[in-house]
């Protein structure tokens, strides 16, 4: 199947890069928000995307021609791509994907025409629950839907989907632009029709497809990284340590770039606390999860929600 229409449900953090990767590098790309002012709050973020996209550019000069050259790995497949021919090219793309992207409240506006559907709402099963079933009449029969969430399983919402073969996951990385990684989850029923076409989707907008061959909870990055933000937000709800000193201890202990917290700011404080709430031990109030969560709220209530609004546990 040939993808040539993308629409991506929510335009939160990672909804809005994702859709502007996608038109970026030549889809039709359409933003679907529940509301008008899901609209609203989505358009400023596309225009910050397409603002760093522009100083990217303003930088890739600097790259041509160096070997070591730390590059954003979306816009070229290798060092030696780097030409002044394809940085104007891509300035070029830059402002057709900024111009092109389409934004609708509207459910058979923003689905009837879709190849691909880009699940990448809230991490709340009801939610997408209800969203699979309002979108399942509208689709053309031959649309692929994907989710992009970070901790569920497609097997989870399948039977909602009206399109059992032709559903799974593809988790994008924050910062996708740099970051280039998308991981491609299938379930036990997903075709492999569906499965390689969104592989190449991947591929042609620039990402590494790391392929997931079974479902498996928090794929291969967050079975990694949620365990190790779950134990910094232990040892904070413990009072074990100030969440400066937690990160510190980290990046100076395995020469990571970031610790726990400060990679919270940048997933943002909301899609944490999803997250965290899933897990058992956040049920019981005594816990060191649960009294972290209590801080995090607290955050999150006062806006200091991670580098989106400018400060988190960190400024910005």
């Amino acid at each position: 199947m040939e993808i040539k229409n993308v629409t991506i449900a929510g335009g939160g953090v990672l909804g809005a890069q994702i859709a502007y990767i996608s038109s970026f590098k030549g889809y039709n790309v359409t933003i679907w928000g529940r509301s008008e002012g899901s609209i609203d709050r989505v358009k400023p973020r596309v225009e910050n995307i397409h603002n760093i996209y522009n100083s990217e550019l303003e930088m890739a000069g600097s790259y041509i021609g160096d070997p070591k050259a730390n590059y954003p790995r979306s816009f070229f497949n290798s060092v030696d791509d780097i030409t002044v021919e394809s940085i104007e090219e891509l300035r070029k793309s830059n402002e057709d994907a900024f111009a092109n992207i389409k934004y609708t409240s509207d459910l058979e506006e923003g689905f009837k025409d879709a190849d691909l559907v880009i699940e990448a709402i809230a991490e709340i099963p009801d939610e997408k629950v209800a969203f699979y079933e309002s979108i399942a009449p509208i689709l053309k029969e031959d649309a692929i839907i994907v989710t992009n969430s970070s901790t569920l399983m497609p097997s989870q919402f399948k039977e909602y989907t009206g399109r059992e073969d032709k559903y799974l996951s593809l988790h994008f990385a924050n910062n996708i632009h740099r970051q280039n990684l998308a991981e491609v989850m299938r379930h036990d029923t997903t075709s492999d029709e569906a499965f390689d076409t969104v592989v190449e989707f991947a591929r042609n907008i620039g990402m590494y497809p790391a392929v997931i061959k079974k479902e498996q909870p928090g794929y291969i990055l967050n079975s990694i990284l949620v365990p190790l933000i779950t134990a910094g937000l232990n040892l904070y709800g413990g009072e074990v340590a100030d969440y400066e000193d937690i990160d510190m201890d980290w990046k100076i202990g395995t020469g990571s770039p970031k610790g726990p917290f400060e990679i919270i700011d940048t997933v943002g404080i909301t899609t944490v606390i999803n997250i965290m709430s899933m897990n058992p031990a956040a049920k019981d109030p005594d816990s060191n999860l649960a009294k972290a969560l209590v801080k995090l709220n607290d955050r999150a209530e006062k806006g200091l929600k991670g580098k989106e609004t400018g400060e988190g546990f960190y400024k910005y």
